[in-house]
């Protein structure tokens, strides 16, 4: 029988680390971090990590685990968290995933597709065009050679642009394929989903005020530190936030943000969020809440576990 988890996900900003050391507090649980970013050491204020207190009140998994110069990707972040999920149950206590990066949650859960390992000399190739010519000429070649991949990327989505190229050259085949074939039908882990939503706009209310804490709390700071340690292009600075900051870094030298960044950083986080709960409401099995009704969630958590013989 697979392994019992509960995922706790939904957007930005709604809470979702609040629920989860509440439930794990009484649940006898540890959390395993499914933040895309969370993971890279030095991006603390703009990627809202749980405080050291937090962390010691609740074990915590996978924060903290890779240089902010390094990719980290779906791959990565299933083996790690089925480490970390097996130390969890060997102890006795029951692992809560906990976050809102949906294709980590989905790999986790279902595996990942089976696509043709990289290769490296296509994507130097592909790397010099972009370098040469721009991103916008790689997306157009892929609108002609794969339109339906191309469609459901952003045209400044380097790094899966790329990728779909590269499959696509290195096998004769789109990278869909091979997604298609999978399917994400396995299931790996037996999971209780609870999604954390609210009212649209007190949401974007509670991303804009995080959003000013974060500046407060010294993100521009932050990023700078980060640059002058490992650069202004790293793959970290990929994220919403730490993008719009990096690049304004790149262009001034101030001591304060721009009021029209700030302004971006809120609009593009709130855009961040409706991307995150259109995926997550595409998966029927999860269960959706408002973060205020912690009792609700709590006896769902209980009856699920209430016959385990491991739990209940």
């Amino acid at each position: 029988m697979p392994v019992k988890i509960i995922v706790i996900c939904g957007p930005t900003c709604i809470g979702k680390t609040k629920v989860g050391m509440a439930l794990a507090k009484k649940l006898n649980g540890e959390i395993v971090s499914a933040d895309s970013q969370q993971v890279y050491k030095g991006l603390n204020i703009g990627t809202a990590k749980p405080s050291l207190e937090d962390r010691a009140a609740v074990c915590h998994h996978l924060i903290d685990v890779a240089e902010p110069a390094l990719q980290f990707d779906a791959a990565k972040f299933v083996e790690l968290a089925d480490k970390a999920i097996n130390g969890i149950i060997e102890r006795g206590h029951l692992p809560f995933i906990v976050g809102g990066t949906g294709l980590y949650i989905k790999a986790l859960l279902h595996g990942l597709a089976e696509a043709p390992p990289r290769d490296e000399k296509i994507r130097r190739e592909l790397l010099e065009i972009k370098e040469k010519r721009g991103i916008s000429h790689l997306y157009k070649i892929l609108k002609e050679s794969d339109p339906d991949i191309a469609s459901r990327l952003k045209p400044g989505d380097s790094a899966r642009i790329i990728r779909a190229l590269e499959v696509l050259k290195s096998t004769g085949k789109s990278i869909g394929e091979f997604h298609k074939n999978h399917k994400f039908k396995a299931s790996r882990y037996q999971a209780l989903k609870i999604g954390l939503n609210m009212d649209r706009a007190e949401l974007y209310k509670r991303i804009d005020a995080r959003v000013d804490k974060m500046i407060k709390d010294g993100l521009l700071e932050e990023v700078r530190g980060l640059i002058s340690k490992y650069g202004a292009d790293l793959p970290a600075f990929k994220a919403v936030g730490y993008k719009e900051i990096a690049d304004f870094c790149k262009k001034i030298d101030s001591p304060s943000l721009d009021e029209k960044v700030v302004a971006l950083v809120k609009r593009n986080t709130r855009r961040y969020a409706k991307r995150q709960l259109t995926w997550f409401r595409a998966d029927k099995e999860i269960q959706w809440f408002n973060p205020a009704f912690l009792d609700k969630t709590h006896v769902m958590a209980y009856e699920y576990l209430r016959e385990d013989t491991i739990y209940g």
